[in-house]
């Protein structure tokens, strides 16, 4: 079984959630994750997502050029998943550095009829590691016309990306765990 849910913690009423590993970019992570551009809808961003080291060591980095030039402005490497996160689940914790720019997290559930569609979050990354919390309550919906909120055990895909204006990203993450 691949390391990426190491633990799905038993919930029980009075209990919190024990910290759920999501993803420690061990093992076979560049099969999990995919990199997008807008280049899928016209735009001109370019970069690249790639894993770097191994094991315990594992980081997943996300770098290029996001232009909004010709209706553009992302970049993003994303994962898709079907086993549920547990229900009680109330947020993410990510291990982050960067360039101090501005990044998001996007969630996708099955009930978002529109591919731009997400629940997002911003954090920013400085230059060194830092750990960032992202509660599910402070997902917002990208649109009016999707459902305000969503579960944890609903969402299906999570995305780091880099987005909304002109700049050269450079965005690492070692750990995403479910709290």
């Amino acid at each position: 079984m691949l390391k990426s849910i190491l633990l799905i913690a038993s919930l029980t009423a009075g209990q919190a959630m024990a910290e759920t590993v999501f993803d420690d970019f061990s093992g076979d992570a560049n099969a999990r994750w995919d990199y997008v551009a807008d280049g899928v809808m016209g735009g001109v961003s370019s970069g690249r997502a790639e894993i770097r080291g191994t094991g315990a060591g594992a980081v997943l980095r996300l770098t290029g050029a996001v232009s909004t030039d010709n209706n553009g402005g992302f970049i993003q490497v994303r994962r898709r998943f079907s086993d549920p996160w547990p229900s009680g689940a109330q947020g993410l914790d990510l291990r982050v550095r960067g360039n101090g720019e501005t990044y998001y997290v996007f969630l996708k559930t099955p009930n978002l009829n529109r591919v731009w569609y997400s629940y997002r979050a911003s954090f920013t990354a400085p230059a060194n590691w830092t750990q960032v919390t992202l509660p599910f309550a402070e997902f917002t919906a990208s649109h009016d016309a999707m459902p305000q909120s969503f579960a944890a055990s609903e969402v299906t895909s999570l995305a780091i990306v880099a987005y909304g204006g002109d700049f050269d990203a450079d965005v690492s993450v070692d750990r995403i765990s479910l709290y």
